[in-house]
């Protein structure tokens, strides 16, 4: 499982491995720079291939034609990580003569993960900065090296401004007599390499680059050559995902040992490029006890870690009561297809049975829009709207259903927020808010959830950015700097499990433990998705999941169900929210 964490988490748990279990700090380093010097040479070989085809490789700048179309999606991870170039050159293999039988003696073969055909064409810069990530980086030029590649080494600061085990590196590497220069002493062409390797800042900088550092990252992002980031991007905020000016724009970064939270939230996402996780020997399993756990969300989690059957199989004697009975009080007038989209998302989730409940005047004008959904007026009057009175007909409809939920097209009217309030304290099935009660909740005050007191029954709530905002009586600029933070300290704080949506929704719970999604894509910003995915977690409810299942796996489901949705469309851009309703 892949466990996410930040800075601080990352530096317990690596003090941990070393005081504690005994591993010496220089076998991590060995590992770490092992494991960048490796994904260099995958990164190498499919440039190679792209150069064959193609005619031309990375000598002549910028990115190998065609590798536009195979990294579109770079820096997304669907339902794990990518394959990330696992495919390896055959081995140096030799015989002692004609005849013999592969395998029965005579085979010499060398290490698949450190050999590349014609390594000579590759000259390779590696930005040393005076840290531990330097330390790694000088690793990986040594066995780069070993490997056949040009190397040159690119000192930020005087190499005698290395400490610890990173001197002991620097020191490794000169007696081995690779190149170095400094920079500010020599001249750096950047045109003369075919490729970067960026170890100049690690998850321990903050802010903005400064001197020698910004000199070489904006000279290493204008060179237009691949750039593989030792762990996270020299620049990026390693817990936040923020892009400080200038950051390196890598094509890969080898993430050591645990995820860092920066790379799976946006900008940082971007910055980073193809991800890929190595292990250093670090016990990942070590993660949950030096702070919150957060993990991606993959099948396997959700399988394993949260006991969700991904099959989503049927009693063979289920029947409609078996799966439960949603009742979603959302629509008005201008917004009814909110509802309808809503409840129609509920039935394709799985749940037996479920109830719109509307105001009256808008139900001759849905009748038979989906025949397999019941109706019921819960607001009087001719406006098409909802008042403060209908909370009686709503609690009455609730008694005899197991999940309400709530939010979607509601609009806004007098007495609204005290409306939702006698939802919250007057059910006692699981209640998801979203849309428009969430607003109503954002009225309530900071506080609101904690001041109506705790629930009974799982309360679900799935803000957007700017619900959320309103929530936490701050911008959507400022919620969107570090979306984890700010989600897992709500749900906690409030009690309550909350679904921040959007580019790699988070789901936080009451106990402090996150989930970042992996499914979805860009076309899902299109009006009405939030609402089909208030259906889909309500349809999850009545069947029986608890909270942090239901919010889980419904995120993961929606996200899953736009990717085959587009795929059938063609084109995000197209993508409807029906679409994903038709692809659960």
């Amino acid at each position: 499982m892949l466990f996410i964490v930040t800075a601080d988490q990352m530096r317990a748990v690596d003090e941990y491995t070393i005081q504690q279990l005994g591993i010496p700090a220089a076998s991590l380093m060995e590992n770490a720079g092992r494991a960048i010097a490796e994904e260099v040479i995958k990164l190498c070989r499919e440039g190679q291939e792209d150069g064959s085809r193609e005619g031309r490789g990375w000598g002549e700048g910028g990115h190998a034609k065609g590798d536009e179309a195979r990294h579109r999606n770079i820096g997304e991870v669907r339902g794990g990580w990518p394959d990330c170039g696992q495919r390896r050159e055959a081995a140096w293999r030799a015989h002692t003569g004609p005849g013999d039988r592969v395998g029965c003696g005579g085979d010499i073969i060398a290490d698949p993960a450190l050999v590349m055909a014609h390594p000579g064409d590759q000259h390779w810069y590696m930005l040393i900065g005076k840290g531990n990530n330097g330390g790694d980086g000088l690793v990986a030029a040594r066995h780069l090296v070993e490997a056949g590649l040009g190397v040159t080494l690119v000192y930020a600061d005087a190499p005698e401004a290395l400490r610890g085990e990173a001197a002991v590196q620097r020191d490794a590497a000169a007696k081995l007599g690779i190149p170095a220069v400094v920079h500010g002493r020599e001249a750096v062409d950047f045109s003369r390499c075919t490729g970067i390797v960026d170890a100049l800042l690690g998850t321990g900088s903050r802010g903005a680059p400064r001197g020698a550092y910004a000199a070489l990252i904006r000279a290493a992002n204008d060179s237009g050559k691949p750039v593989v980031s030792a762990d996270v991007p020299s620049g990026l905020d390693a817990d936040t995902g923020e892009a400080y000016e200038p950051c390196i724009e890598a094509r890969v970064t080898v993430c050591l040992a645990l995820l860092k939270r920066g790379l799976v939230q946006y900008p940082g996402a971007s910055a980073a490029g193809r991800i890929v996780v190595r292990a250093i020997g670090i016990p990942a399993l070590l993660a949950p006890e030096h702070g919150p756990s957060v993990r991606l969300l993959t099948d396997e989690v959700l399988r394993g870690a949260l006991r969700v059957d991904t099959g989503r199989r049927r009693a063979p004697d289920g029947h409609k009561g078996t799966y439960g009975h949603v009742l979603l009080a959302a629509g008005s007038m201008p917004m009814s297809g909110a509802g309808l989209l809503s409840a129609k998302a509920a039935l394709r989730a799985g749940c037996g049975l479920a109830t719109w409940a509307l105001p009256a005047a808008l139900l001759p004008h849905v009748i038979g829009t989906v025949p397999e959904l019941m109706l019921a007026a819960a607001a009087d009057g001719a406006s098409g709207e909802w008042n403060a009175a209908s909370a009686a007909a709503v609690l009455r409809l609730a008694e005899s259903r197991d999940v309400l939920a709530t939010g979607p097209g509601l609009g806004r009217f007098q007495g609204d927020t005290d409306w939702l309030r006698r939802l919250w304290q007057q059910t006692d099935c699981p209640l998801v808010i979203d849309a428009d009660a969430l607003n109503m909740l954002a009225d309530a005050g900071p506080d609101g959830p904690r001041t109506w007191g705790q629930r009974s029954a799982a309360t679900i709530l799935t803000p957007h950015p700017g619900e959320m905002g309103r929530l936490l009586r701050m911008s959507t600029p400022e919620v969107q700097r570090d979306r984890i933070a700010h989600a897992a300290q709500y749900a906690r704080e409030q009690g309550v499990t909350l679904v921040l949506k959007g580019a790699r929704t988070v789901i936080a719970t009451p106990s402090g433990e996150a989930y970042i999604n992996t499914t979805g894509h860009a076309g899902m910003a299109t009006g009405g998705a939030g609402d089909v995915l208030t259906g889909i977690i309500a349809g999850l409810l009545a069947q029986g999941l608890d909270a942090e299942q239901a919010a889980a796996f419904g995120v993961y489901l929606h996200g899953q169900a736009a990717e085959r949705a587009t795929l059938r469309r063609g084109d995000p851009s197209s993508l409807l929210a029906g679409d994903i309703i038709d692809a659960l």
